[in-house]
């Protein structure tokens, strides 16, 4: 079962039936960063309804429309990874997360025959010729961010100055297209050597599925350099790969967050303030699209449960999209006298 930091969310703590909630959805296996992000969210929940004099118990739909308009008018802190956006308002996607967060909370308290509904509507697809129901929050699709080439040749110098540690994590992450959570979970005894595989246990996965994920030629000569250096250190090879080198938690295994920061770090040396973790995620899956993997292929590499959830990180760049276009502008055999004005050069050049 995955711990509850308790501490992270006291109102919560003290709410019997949300705390009773939450230790409900760590013993059915939930990840410890969903236990994280689910207590947040019913915390952030409870905190408005104190504040409106509302018994969460007894919320209606208006409490919780409410609580939305709250989040989309809250004052946002200045971000340099999104220095344009709006300055009020959670970003759609933690609204999105945390709806579903108290969603599950009052579906719990509805189980329990505590309410009769669920105050939170949920989003319904199109049935029987009827229009779709949206939900609550309409969630915004925005495409992965991808660097260019001058923009990537940056991030790789920047990366050149990490310690051994952090240039491995960065190949690894590229290789495998591994989450954060994957990444740092890594285990010496989950890498097969001879075929450059690495074998991804299902309780490290997101969806607690098993997969293999194959790394290069560079990681494979950085894993071994580090390992060297790791066993000099820490005076074992086994156990979690990456441990930490600071004085505070000499090693003890890497955490997410310490990851988050490393990557932050590049960022800013790099001078692309659009770099996070998933980046290298996603850069690998657009990079085997490239190679004209299949989209099942890619999926299966990536974890994905939903081909939707791929087809997100397939995308081509402005530049493969310039080419495309230019090569497709080509006048081919055949082509209708009527296009033929459009094709000639402007007077004024």
């Amino acid at each position: 079962m995955a711990p509850i930091p308790w501490g992270k969310f006291p109102t919560l703590a003290e709410h019997q039936l949300a705390r009773r909630w939450l230790q409900f959805m760590a013993k059915i296996g939930r990840a410890s960063s969903t236990i994280d992000a689910y207590g947040r969210a019913v915390e952030d929940h409870l905190r408005f309804c104190a504040v409106e004099g509302t018994d969460p118990v007894l919320a209606g739909a208006d409490t919780v429309a409410a609580w939305i308009g709250d989040m989309l008018d809250r004052p946002r802190q200045r971000s340099a990874k999104a220095p344009l956006h709006p300055e009020t308002g959670l970003a759609n996607a933690t609204v999105q997360q945390r709806v579903v967060a108290v969603r599950s909370f009052y579906e719990y308290l509805v189980e329990d025959g505590l309410r009769e509904r669920n105050p939170v509507r949920r989003r319904q697809s199109s049935r029987r010729g009827r229009p779709p129901r949206q939900g609550l929050v309409r969630r915004l699709e925005q495409a992965p961010w991808i660097p260019n080439e001058d923009v990537w040749q940056r991030i790789l110098f920047a990366c050149a100055e990490q310690s051994l540690r952090n240039r491995l994590m960065v190949t690894l992450a590229y290789d495998g297209a591994l989450r954060r959570e994957e990444l740092v979970q890594l285990d010496v005894g989950d890498f097969e050597h001879a075929h450059r595989l690495i074998h991804l246990r299902a309780e490290t996965t997101k969806f607690q599925r098993a997969r293999e994920v194959a790394f290069g030629v560079t990681s494979s000569q950085l894993f071994l350099a580090y390992l060297n250096e790791r066993s000099g250190m820490f005076g074992r090879i086994d156990g979690p790969l990456f441990r930490s080198a600071s004085n505070r938690n000499y090693g003890k295994p890497l955490g997410p967050s310490t990851w988050s920061k490393t990557v932050e770090g590049i960022a800013r040396r790099a001078g692309a303030a659009r770099l996070s973790t998933h980046t290298f995620r996603h850069l690998r899956l657009t990079d085997l699209a490239r190679a004209d993997w299949t989209i099942g292929q890619i999926a299966q590499y990536a974890g994905h449960r939903d081909l939707a959830t791929t087809m997100r990180y397939i995308h081509l760049s402005g530049r493969e999209l310039a080419a495309r276009l230019h090569r497709a502008s080509a006048r081919p055999r055949g082509r209708p006298a009527a296009m033929s004005p459009v094709l000639r050069p402007c007077p004024m050049w």
